[in-house]
């Protein structure tokens, strides 16, 4: 299952209709915007992940940050410190406000949603992004093994291609080069 699909399906739409409410507008905005923020995340995540380091860096905040709520409890979606958490890993994974608003604004042509609206989404989708990818790794052996010491496996970052394949294609690098065809 890739990013998008646990995002949609996580408490049988629940996590959608909850990020639906908090911003004012209907399921179907919701899961569009959604379908529209994440490339950009799942790139940030991608970079980082393929960095000297990164890669355990990104397993230790899977593990640690309790990011599953997330998705497990869309009441959490409304709260500040939701808001919170997503910009730090905003600031991780996109580093600049800059490349947070075009992604926004991207998604905006898209969608048709307000790219003020989209900017403010984004913290709490990128929190929605990392509860998946945190459900998803948890069940993973090579992951998990990771997580407690081990030395992650060359497979980790084959583990991963299919979760970031955003629009999923079956391939997470065409979300990648069209993320930066965008960008640059």
């Amino acid at each position: 299952m890739n990013l998008l699909e646990s995002i949609l399906s996580a408490q049988g739409g629940g996590a959608v209709r909850g990020l639906a409410q908090n911003f004012g507008l209907n399921e179907d905005q919701a899961a569009a915007a959604v379908k529209g923020l994440l490339p950009a995340l799942a790139g940030g995540v991608k970079r980082n992940a393929a960095q000297p380091g990164g890669l355990e860096s990104l397993l230790g905040a899977l593990g640690k940050g309790g990011h599953e709520k997330y998705l497990d409890q869309p009441e959490t979606l409304g709260r500040p410190e939701t808001a919170q958490d997503g910009i730090g890993i905003l600031s991780h994974l996109l580093g600049s406000k800059d490349v947070s608003r075009a992604a926004a604004s991207r998604a905006s042509e898209q969608t048709g949603i307000g790219s003020d609206i989209l900017k403010k989404m984004l913290p709490v989708v990128a929190s929605m992004a990392m509860g998946a990818l945190s459900k998803q790794t948890a069940s993973n052996s090579a992951f998990s093994s990771a997580r407690a010491g081990a030395a992650p496996s060359g497979d980790l970052m084959g583990l991963l291609g299919p979760m970031l394949d955003a629009d999923g294609d079956g391939s997470a690098v065409d979300d990648i080069f069209n993320i930066a065809r965008k960008f640059f």
